[in-house]
């Protein structure tokens, strides 16, 4: 097994990149519901990134990454992949930091993402997912524009970023007097699984960390088990469009191999009964690809009777009328 020095981030990193976020992005709240702890049989922590700005915890490793440029870098501007969030993190960190984003997107996402990122300031060029690799598409424009890359998750300075929110968990939960035995966040790329992990066993060594994926797209889970790369084969789709990801990212697997406990993986209707139960029990709007790990709670995946478990809401961007949808759709043969 890797020791922690041979990953591309340490502790340090991520308490370098919080004293930099200090004022730049919000301090979510770690949320704790008595009827939902009596319900489940332990504590469930819900760190609210739903509530950081632009919806999601992007901004966090968006900024981290862009304020690190260089003045001609910046003068050039910057370009990344997105389904969504990452893009608004981006569009806004370029916008705080006096450079402007171009943004690559599938052509199915949905079109309030769009619009929000837009609204923001940057430009999109869209891509049909099935048929285009991001990569390629990215590195074909930033060729042509000179732009600089800022990845979802695979840099350094973005993982450092992401790890900001782990660090405010730990400091939260010691504050409810309670130290978590298992953080379950929700995994695309893998960048915010990966520094959490690094976080953890840095701070909260006992404390484990698990990848959370919907049960279509769970190329994290099985490349765990396989000890290598292993992608998702094409043409699925999930209501979880956040974490729609073809194969982990070379930067942050082998991080996620060396420290993760393992993978859990949520049904599309797991994940409609754990979005319900977030806004009964938590009153808060969480989107699909979010709500993974309540799901992996809910669905048993992670036994919580008598533990305190955590997890991370990553973003609440969903329009009115598609979330309205999706928690009143049938469940288990209940009426909405």
């Amino acid at each position: 097994m890797k020791t922690q020095h041979s990953h591309p981030i340490g502790i340090d990193d991520v308490i370098d990149a919080q004293t930099a976020l200090a004022g730049v992005v919000t301090r979510t709240p770690l949320l704790e519901s008595a009827g939902a702890n009596a319900r489940l049989g332990g504590r469930l922590l819900i760190k609210a990134e739903n509530m950081q700005r632009t919806g999601a915890f992007k901004i966090r490793g968006a900024y981290n990454c862009i304020r690190q440029l260089t003045t001609e870098q910046k003068a050039s501007g910057v370009i990344t992949y997105s389904s969504g969030n990452h893009a608004q993190g981006v569009a806004l960190a370029a916008q705080l930091l006096g450079t402007n984003a171009l943004i690559v997107m599938p052509d199915d996402v949905p079109q309030a993402k769009m619009d929000a990122t837009r609204a923001l300031g940057a430009s999109i060029v869209t891509f049909a997912r099935d048929d285009v690799s991001s990569d390629d598409e990215v590195e074909r424009l930033r060729a042509e524009t000179g732009r600089t890359v800022v990845p979802p998750s695979a840099d350094p300075r973005v993982l450092a970023g992401a790890g900001t929110v782990a660090t405010e968990l730990v400091e939260q939960a010691a504050a409810l007097g309670a130290q978590p035995d298992a953080v379950l966040i929700p995994c695309g790329g893998g960048g915010l699984t990966a520094s959490t992990a690094i976080v953890m066993r840095a701070l909260l060594p006992q404390t484990q960390v698990y990848a959370v994926e919907p049960e279509l797209f769970d190329d994290t889970k099985r490349s765990l088990a396989a000890g290598k790369r292993v992608g998702n084969p094409k043409g699925r789709r999930t209501i979880c469009d956040a974490i729609m990801t073809p194969i982990p990212n070379s930067l942050t697997f082998p991080i996620n191999r060396d420290l993760l406990a393992g993978g859990l993986v949520a049904s599309d209707a797991d994940v409609r009964a754990a979005m319900r139960f977030a806004f009964e029990h938590f009153c808060i709007v969480v989107e699909p690809g979010a709500a993974v790990g309540i799901a992996a709670v809910l669905n048993g995946q992670i036994d919580i009777k008598g533990r305190v478990i955590a997890t991370v809401v990553t973003g609440g961007n969903i329009d009115t009328v598609r979330y309205c949808t999706l928690i009143n759709q049938n469940l288990a043969g209940q009426t909405p």
